[in-house]
């Protein structure tokens, strides 16, 4: 029907929108203070980048994206999600050639076509960070302290964070074919998924949410017994520093997150009163992406959220800043001439910085004092014959019943809020 929006997306009212508000400003308070800044790409790219990004084999890439042919015969998908996009993006308007390491974050809608369910739509808004241009496991710390701290900041302090290693390109291979030997024996008991990761990527039978459960799974390789001396160095590195910032984590051996892009630190955030959908917030470095999407060798670590994840955990832990919507003052005009005045006033009550509404139904005056207590306004400015006559206002707060007069040209001299209410209110004494 045209009436209802496409399945899997809705519409965010002016009801909802000042939760949204309060996240994004927490979000831009903690980016700040770790000197993140912020980046807008496109909402659609070039498939290629997607699939080159992403990795083909990926669900995302298989079955996910929203991808069609534009008039130009070009082949276009709506982004997904952003860490390719901000590659992209870093490497077509040279921003590694001001400085060496690159912090950016992003606030945006991405599109995947997947079962709606709470909290994931198939438009969904994420937020996001990364860091491109440095391979210290330091920054892998900084990322995974700021997404930590940012919950905090909400009120979400009962967190879990999961982290592990994925390996890099040198010895991913040795436990990739480990992988292969021992779920070899096990294709008939895997997910038609499964089976067709078992050639193009094993380590996703590990991340899948069917067969994760099934006993020969606990099992399975561990990736730990399989690294390099540089990814085990890196590893254990971030342990230290993250100990040395206070930052509880546990190591899971299992965590290796959905995209193909990710090399070395893998990591979780999860938010346990979620229930069986826990996880708010994961992530991980990809030091092999900006060269495979046309870049130079680089390494860059990220994360990313659901601001959708985030408001379903905050509503239901009462976490959410109550909205004070009051009125400051509601223009009650009767008759045309009024009307004129009453817009001049609205104009002025405006301009100095309060929240002022008029109606514009040329109701009566008993109705339109119902539409401002309907407002919950704390003053009705009220214009008749009287007033127009001597040009005043008749200023009836509305908590208290009281009400004065007030020579308009009083107001007329005052450009600052604080002083604009203050007269309101003592005029009224």
């Amino acid at each position: 029907m045209l009436t209802n929006a496409p399945r899997g997306t809705k519409d965010i009212l002016p009801s909802q929108i000042d939760n949204w508000l309060y996240i994004e400003k927490k979000i831009r308070e903690i980016c700040n203070s770790y000197a993140y800044e912020e980046i807008r790409t496109p909402i659609f790219e070039h498939t290629e980048l997607f699939q080159r990004g992403i990795g083909e084999g990926t669900d995302v890439v298989d079955k996910e994206m929203y991808t069609f042919t534009d008039r130009g015969g070009r082949s276009i998908t709506l982004r997904p999600e952003n860490t390719a996009s901000a590659v992209r993006a870093y490497l077509q308007n040279k921003l590694f050639a001001d400085r060496s390491l690159v912090k950016l974050f992003y606030i945006g809608s991405m599109f995947r076509y997947d079962r709606p369910q709470a909290g994931r739509l198939r438009e969904f808004h994420q937020f996001g960070v990364e860091a491109l241009g440095e391979e210290n496991p330091t920054v892998d710390a900084e990322i995974i302290k700021l997404a930590v701290d940012f919950f905090n900041s909400l009120g979400l302090n009962d967190l879990i964070l999961k982290i592990n290693t994925v390996g890099c390109p040198k010895c991913r291979p040795v436990y990739r074919q480990k992988l292969q030997h021992f779920f070899s024996d096990k294709l008939d008991q895997l997910c038609s998924d499964c089976k067709n990761r078992f050639e193009k990527n094993p380590l996703r039978i590990l991340d899948c949410k069917t067969d994760h459960d099934k006993e020969f799974m606990q099992d399975a390789p561990k990736i730990k017994d399989c690294l390099c001396d540089d990814c085990r160095e890196h590893f254990d590195r971030l342990q230290k520093l993250l100990t040395a910032a206070n930052v509880k984590f546990t190591i899971d051996d299992r965590l290796v997150r959905g995209l193909d892009y990710y090399t070395k630190t893998a990591f979780e955030i999860q938010y346990p009163a979620l229930g069986a959908q826990s996880a708010i917030a994961g992530g991980g470095r990809y030091d092999g992406l900006i060269e495979e999407i046309g870049g130079d060798s680089t390494p860059a670590i990220g994360f990313a959220t659901g601001i959708e994840r985030i408001l379903v955990a905050l509503e239901m832990q009462n976490l959410l800043p109550k909205v004070d919507n009051k009125v400051d003052a509601f223009i009650v005009a009767v008759g045309d001439d009024a009307e004129i005045f009453g817009f001049e006033v609205l104009d002025k009550l405006r301009h100095a910085g309060l929240k002022t509404i008029m109606d514009f139904a040329k109701r009566s005056m008993k109705a339109q004092m119902k539409q401002a207590a309907k407002f919950n306004a704390r003053f009705a400015i009220i214009i008749g014959e009287d007033e127009l006559q001597t040009r005043s206002l008749t200023v009836k707060n509305l908590s208290t019943s009281e009400q004065e007069k007030i020579d308009f040209e009083t107001l007329n001299a005052i450009n600052n809020c604080d002083e604009m209410i203050a007269v309101l209110e003592n005029d009224q004494k």
